[in-house]
């Protein structure tokens, strides 16, 4: 496995590229070139670890997916994903195969498919950062910092901030440095590097996300959430499987004693899922469109099929009651923490699958239908602030941007949600609740809980739940619609 101790650089044999027509075969290809470099990195770290520092560098490469296609051949337009624009060579790093198995299969078999030609798998020249590889393996030993009587950089590579941007999902580059196109909208080392966020933001390991994503800014809800698992678990035909939350902790059953979660994380994530990865995913981010950008930026990677926010709003109309739901079909963004990858004169369109499947919900949990419905429902535009005290300003200013912009529910969280998932090609959607009226004098107060608002509160949940699994029976290639898509866009979904 290993060229010579005497060689200037340590690394894995090299082992040439090779051509695969069945996708399946071709993952399990990535994945033997993915375990036997991170097993090189692995036990070539420990032994600097117990042994000293090595005489030579260390390192070991990603593998990578490669498309060369010659063809102008037109693909399958109904799709917005599954192939490439014009002829040329394009490629993409891979980190955790085993992780995106069944992601990987379906993307490559519509390359093979689209066009007719083999894709190639082999290594590519990315270094594998030593930190990545060796992350989550319970057979290393990794010591506390100035432990080592050496620095890690001097051997091992080390994760590479430079080259890990946004530049792909944001189109500000269309050229990998070796000429090929990008095939996938992320980079290993940018997918890695999220890898590890998630799993230290959320205290749950990455391998438990489901692929439909609920955001909440109340605690209430997670405590919703769980009880409807409960229940989901003890009924076989509901598909769902397993409930983890923060730590980790999993249970199978709804007779499993109380999680005990210790200490939280700053977004405690809790997964109710399925064996096909089709369950649903609940992150409660917080107050703060700070939060709900860096969960986003991190989610994104494992590319789910659609996340959605539910969680509470301040009501702007004097219509409005407390307990009323906002359905947005429009976001006002003034949370300003996208504003360098996303300009605010990007519009954030609302996209039909997703409206209609929450409205679809709001009317069976609710029993209430058509002009009914525009008793506990409205629909607009939700504005989104970086600023949670913005009462306490001179409302002149703020209530007249407010007016102009026809809004009708202010929070901190939702836009930014939305223009995340608009940057990085993820369906989204919101149903927030009102909680309370600002500009009417009705602050949030603990007195203030009508039972009205509680119930209301109560079916939030189940509304987000239903919408998901609305979503889960739509057809992939209906949510994943072009209106995410750029005029350069990847082949990967």
């Amino acid at each position: 496995m290993i060229v010579t101790e005497l060689a200037p650089l340590l690394t894995p044999t090299p082992t040439e590229a090779e051509a695969f027509t069945d996708p399946a075969a071709a993952v399990a290809r990535l994945e033997e070139l993915y375990f036997a470099a991170t097993e090189f990195l692995s036990l070539q770290f420990s032994e600097a670890v117990t042994r000293g520092r090595p005489k030579t560098r260390v390192r070991a490469y990603y593998p990578e997916i490669r498309l060369t296609t010659t063809s102008f051949t037109r693909a399958d337009s109904r799709l917005s994903f599954g192939h490439v624009a014009q002829p040329g060579t394009y490629a993409t790093t891979v980190t955790r195969p085993d992780l995106f198995r069944n992601y990987l299969v379906q993307q490559i078999g519509l390359l093979i498919e689209n066009h007719s030609v083999p894709v190639m798998i082999g290594v590519s020249d990315t270094p594998i950062p030593v930190h990545f590889a060796v992350a989550g393996n319970p057979a290393v030993l990794v010591p506390q910092e100035g432990v080592l009587d050496f620095s890690l950089r001097d051997v091992f590579d080390v994760p590479d901030l430079a080259t890990t941007n946004d530049d792909i999902v944001n189109g500000v580059r269309l050229v990998n440095p070796d000429g090929s196109g990008p095939l996938a909208p992320f980079t290993a080392q940018r997918v890695d590097y999220s890898l590890a966020r998630l799993t230290h933001y959320t205290a749950t390991d990455p391998r438990h996300f489901q692929n439909h994503v609920l955001f909440t800014n109340y605690q209430f809800y997670v405590d919703e959430f769980e009880a409807f698992a409960r229940k989901a678990l003890a009924d076989p035909a509901s598909g769902y499987t397993a409930f983890v939350a923060p730590g980790n902790h999993e249970i199978t059953g709804p007779d499993a004693p109380p999680l005990l979660v210790g200490k939280m994380p700053q977004m405690p994530t809790y997964h109710l899922k399925r064996r096909d990865g089709q369950g649903i995913t609940l992150v409660n981010i917080g107050v703060g469109p700070s939060n709900a950008k860096t969960a986003t930026d991190h989610i994104a990677v494992l590319r789910p099929h659609a996340w959605l926010m539910v969680g509470h709003c301040a009501g702007l109309r004097n219509t409005q009651s407390l307990g009323d739901f906002v359905l947005a079909h429009a976001y006002l963004r003034e949370d300003h923490v996208l504003d360098a990858d996303l300009p605010v004169w990007v519009p954030i369109p609302a996209l039909a699958e997703i409206q209609i499947a929450l409205e679809d919900a709001v009317e069976a949990v609710t029993q209430l239908e058509g002009y009914e419905l525009k008793r506990i429902m409205r629909t607009g535009t939700v504005a989104t602030i970086d600023n949670r005290n913005w009462e306490l300003r001179d409302q002149s200013g703020p209530v007249q941007r407010l007016s102009q912009s026809r809004a009708i529910a202010l929070d901190m969280e939702s836009a930014t949600i939305a223009a995340n998932g608009f940057r990085f090609r993820v369906p989204y959607g919101t149903l927030l609740c009102v909680s309370d009226k600002p500009l009417h004098g009705e602050l949030k107060l603990p007195g203030m809980a009508t039972d009205f608002y509680k119930t209301q509160v109560s079916r939030h949940l189940l509304i987000g739940i239903r919408a998901m699994e609305t979503l889960r029976e739509t057809p992939i290639e209906r949510i994943h619609s072009r209106k995410l898509r750029s005029f350069e866009e990847t082949a990967f979904l």
